[in-house]
């Protein structure tokens, strides 16, 4: 049996911090990624992209199949095509960057990610707009497990059970498009499936607990609070990769 590749008190933290940013995404449509991708990066960067996206992708299932009946297919298979030409380009620039460059691109993509997700920017979510989000969470999904702000961008107006529903959906098939690619350019391993076992209890705890936070959690009630935690771990990882 192949030994865990992190120490027991990295890992306990690891796990605490999936079920944080599993309970934020579970409860508004999207977060876990932004929350704890940043601060997994601090302890170890190769929980990321490979095993925080396994953990992901088992968090959405649950939460696709909670609110199915929201679900907003039309949009979805848009979103999807454009997934697929964003995660070819990200897998291959990931398999060719050196690790400190990795992290400073990662910085770059979170740093990203909050300033489309506090923009405030509001689209309809047309055919031609659903292929760009999906697009641009292909690629910011595959390089740093962190997907969702396009797509929110896009749903941001939509009630709750469909806003949820519908993202939830669009990750669990595009969190599998990125996990093949990931495989196809070596960037996805046993150890990295190891990594992912640590991770995927968290969100299972997280999905659990939105149930009683999601009804007091409003989406931008917690924005500013996650946001603010992202950038500041951003900016840690950015301060590490280039000192």
């Amino acid at each position: 049996m192949a030994a865990l590749p992190i120490a027991p008190l990295d890992a306990l933290l690891a796990f605490a911090i999936v079920a944080a940013g599993a309970a934020v995404q579970a409860s508004v449509g999207f977060g876990m990624g932004l929350v704890a991708a940043p601060f997994l990066v601090l302890i170890d960067p190769a929980f990321v992209p490979g095993p925080s996206l396994t953990a992901g992708l088992v968090l959405t299932l649950l939460v696709a199949h909670r609110e199915r009946h929201a679900l907003d297919f039309h949009g979805l298979k848009y979103a999807i095509a454009g997934r697929i030409a964003g995660t070819v380009p990200a897998a291959l620039l990931i398999s060719v960057i050196s690790a400190g460059a990795f992290e400073t691109v990662f910085a770059g993509m979170v740093i990203l990610a909050v300033v489309l997700s506090a923009s405030g920017v509001t689209f309809e979510p047309t055919p031609r707009r659903a292929a760009i989000a999906g697009a641009l969470s292909g690629f910011m999904g595959t390089l740093s497990s962190i997907g969702g702000p396009p797509m929110a961008l896009l749903y941001q107006n939509a009630e709750g059970p469909r806003f949820r529903s519908t993202l939830a959906g669009f990750f669990s098939v595009g969190v599998v498009i990125s996990l093949v690619a990931l495989v196809a350019v070596g960037r996805f391993r046993l150890t990295d499936l190891l990594l992912a076992a640590v991770l995927i209890p968290g969100g299972l705890v997280g999905f659990a607990l939105s149930r009683f936070v999601a009804p007091w959690m409003d989406r931008r009630g917690v924005r500013p609070f996650v946001l603010g935690l992202s950038f500041l771990a951003a900016a840690g990882v950015l301060w590490r990769a280039v000192r």
